[in-house]
């Protein structure tokens, strides 16, 4: 962290959502035409916590978009919605606590643990998708059992 800026900014934070935001604030923009748009070239540079937020904001898109996709594949099951809302629940808190670890810059496990505990419900609903379907991988066409 700089010294011009202060601890204020650092205690300020970002959100994944918010990068853009983070990068207006800092005064730290990635293109040319971002800097020139907002104070000059002399804003064209990295910023350690510009950088750290595009970074989680990366890391969440990375795990969410998957989760997404396991989680409707997962609800055309029809699972017990109680089951499936602690799958979300799960993951949702592992990933909230993840995101504030990486941007707070927590000590470790934290991070490791958040993420661990988001990937749980990914691998049962993966799990449970395995054994759906199954029973439709080895069947003979000639035999109409499998119906």
């Amino acid at each position: 962290m700089s010294p011009a800026r202060g601890q204020g900014a650092r205690n300020q934070g970002c959100s994944p959502i918010f990068s853009s935001w983070s990068a207006r604030v800092f005064q730290a923009f990635a293109n040319p035409e971002d800097a020139l748009r907002n104070g000059g070239l002399q804003f064209c540079r990295e910023d350690p916590d510009v950088e750290r937020c595009r970074r989680a904001h990366r890391n969440d898109m990375e795990n969410i978009f998957p989760f997404l996709f396991l989680g409707a594949i997962y609800s055309l099951l029809d699972p017990s919605p109680t089951v499936a809302r602690i799958h979300f629940l799960i993951f949702c808190v592992g990933r909230i606590v993840h995101t504030i670890a990486y941007l707070l810059q927590l000590r470790a496990p934290t991070r490791s643990v958040a993420y661990s505990l988001a990937q749980l419900p990914c691998f049962s609903m993966a799990l449970q998708i395995l054994l759906a379907t199954t029973p439709y991988w080895c069947f003979k066409p000639e035999d109409p059992s499998h119906l």
